[in-house]
């Protein structure tokens, strides 16, 4: 398992990698911790090599700030899990907008760290199951399991990939994705420009689909049936 820890205090860094080392040894974890005194030099590294698979950030650090780290990454990665260890409060809600893995008050408390690294690593079971779908976006090579797709939306010649948070252009056609990912028990096409993943259907209210967190997508009438064999085959499992 690979961690980068980025505060800017270098007290802290090496608390919480004495924190993290110990949860390691208890949990007979391999583990390789890298330490960065500042967001930029993270910044660098990530984009050498952005193999992570933790990343613990301190939020006030310098010119570019743990929140700031955090949105670009996102940008580029929204799967890897991200932990916020910080002496401020008020930029909780902040932490929400870019998916973060947890938010922890400074002085840190190891039982709460533990916690945390605890939920991680089930997290990271259950994806490590998981398969993912290799996409062409128009920020590069983009990698996402199956659950993390909500639909794709037509856009003329290329397609919007939507997520539960952000949007991916992709470079590739509507027809395209429709042979990629229609051979799949997930996915069905419900109208000419939208593909969706119907694990995320909440309920089919013609002429739209309610996905999970309220968001309406159009159903055709010429799709209305396929939708419905494929909702029902997915949940009879």
């Amino acid at each position: 398992m690979r961690i980068a820890i980025c505060d800017d205090e270098e007290a802290q860094r090496l608390l919480i990698q004495r924190y993290v080392e110990e949860w390691a040894l208890d949990n007979k974890v391999v583990l390789e911790t890298e330490l960065f005194a500042s967001g930029e030099s993270f910044w660098f590294a990530w984009e050498d090599d952005s193999s992570y698979d933790l990343l613990i950030f301190d939020i006030e650090m310098g010119q570019l700030n743990g929140m700031e780290l955090a949105a670009g990454i996102r940008r580029k990665d929204e799967d890897i899990p991200i932990l916020f260890v910080t002496g401020y409060d008020s930029y909780m809600a902040q932490g929400f907008e870019v998916a973060a893995l947890h938010y922890l008050l400074k002085p840190l408390r190891k039982e709460k760290l533990f916690t945390v690294l605890d939920k991680f690593k089930k997290m990271r079971m259950r994806k490590t199951q998981e398969e993912k779908i290799l996409f062409r976006a128009e920020e590069g090579p983009l990698s996402l399991p199956v659950s993390r797709i909500w639909y794709i939306e037509a856009m003329a010649h290329q397609c919007i990939l939507y997520t539960e948070n952000t949007s991916h252009v992709l470079c590739t056609s509507i027809g395209e994705m429709v042979r990629q990912l229609c051979g799949r028990r997930e996915f069905v096409r419900c109208h000419r420009s939208y593909l969706v993943n119907v694990q995320h259907i909440s309920a089919i209210v013609k002429p739209e689909l309610v996905l999970d967190d309220g968001r309406r997508i159009p159903v055709s009438r010429s799709a209305e049936k396929e939708v419905g064999k494929v909702f029902i085959e997915l949940y009879k499992g």
